[in-house]
């Protein structure tokens, strides 16, 4: 497999995981225009569904098997977008492979999972090893993070987020709590990472509150505050409502609203809507696919040897606070973040 020491290659030939209905629709597609990217193999666990996927998108192989593909000479990085319950397994296999991993977040079922996959890619120096937070690929986040640290708004107060959809389909894997489904683990983790971006550091403790489905057993709602000692992050994230995502993040002198910020379309201008003493400027960037820009970025970091925007020490303390989140919503008390072991 391609290090980031062999300066021969200029382009990460690509393998995906499964057949998973956001890998078909939303992810290779988007992949295949990355710079320095080719989808070269799929698998899944049925080999027609891979021959289906492969002659669909145009994928040169296909396999019967996860172990299959890992095996494959034509492979030097995997893309896993299995269920969560399954990442750190086959991120584990595709190390010991020899396979760099960009795996779908959240990188595992808890903290404890996610240093498991630090400290095996810490002996594994020559590959490159990455959760896939694609809104952190999109440049308005860049934007906004430029408007955070000039000051423009002043010190940061309040950031109040918020994400939902509504699914009720029993044979969703979002809604089987054995396979980490949830809305915490599914979208409320953008809500966590985006608001411990802006602040640039940990919350001491967070409280939570959570409804549970009837029928499903997951958490159909989970809300929550985040105490960064002096500021906030309020969040709430739902699978049971309206489906809608907003961000207001409000500073000493103003305040700056994301109207979609995790999956922003790609056929328009996604916006900021800063307002400071009575204006508001718009900021438009430019059209763009964060899922094509993430491809690109893994394979400029394995390439090129530059960082990427989520390290794995990000990974295990967005994880930590989502652990602290989980812990809160059952008793329903304070939860001290750092309290929570990952080893």
């Amino acid at each position: 497999a391609f290090t980031k020491s062999d300066q021969l290659m200029q382009h990460i030939r690509w393998g995906v995981l499964s057949t998973a209905k956001i890998a078909l629709e939303h992810v290779i597609p988007a992949m295949k225009k990355a710079d320095r990217t080719e989808i070269r193999a799929i698998a899944s666990r049925n080999r027609l569904k891979a021959e289906e996927a492969a002659g669909r998108l145009g994928i040169p192989f296909f396999y019967g098997s996860y172990e299959e593909l890992l095996e494959s000479p034509e492979i030097d990085a995997v893309y896993i977008p299995l269920p969560n319950h399954l990442h750190k397994e086959w991120t584990l296999r595709a190390m010991r492979a020899g396979k760099h991993v960009l795996c779908e977040k959240p990188f595992g079922m808890n903290a404890g999972e996610v240093a498991e996959i630090r400290k095996a890619a810490e002996a594994r120096p020559e590959l490159m090893v990455a959760e896939a937070f694609m809104y952190r690929h999109h440049p308005m986040w860049s934007y906004v993070k430029s408007v955070v640290v000039s000051g423009e708004i002043g010190r940061i107060q309040l950031i109040q987020s918020h994400f939902s959809y509504f699914n009720a389909n029993p044979a969703d894997i979002r809604n089987k709590p054995e396979f980490g489904g949830g809305g915490l683990m599914d979208i409320g983790c953008y809500c966590v990472s985006s608001s411990r971006f802006l602040f640039g550091r940990e919350p001491g403790r967070v409280v939570a509150q959570k409804v549970t489905d009837s029928e499903f057993g997951t958490d159909r709602i989970t809300s929550g505050i985040l105490d960064f000692g002096n500021a906030s992050a309020l969040f709430s994230c739902s699978t049971s409502a309206n489906s809608w995502q907003k961000m207001v993040v409000t500073g000493e002198k103003g305040r700056i609203e994301i109207p979609i910020p995790y999956n922003p379309p790609h056929d328009r201008q996604a916006q900021v809507h800063t307002f400071t003493q009575g204006r508001q400027q718009i900021y438009k960037a430019p059209l763009c696919n964060q899922f094509t820009l993430q491809a690109g970025a893994f394979a400029r970091s394995v390439i090129d040897n530059v960082p990427f925007a989520v390290s794995q020490a990000e990974s295990e303390a967005n994880m930590k606070v989502l652990d602290a989140i989980a812990l809160s919503s059952e008793n329903g008390s304070w939860v001290p973040v750092a309290q929570l072991a990952s080893t």
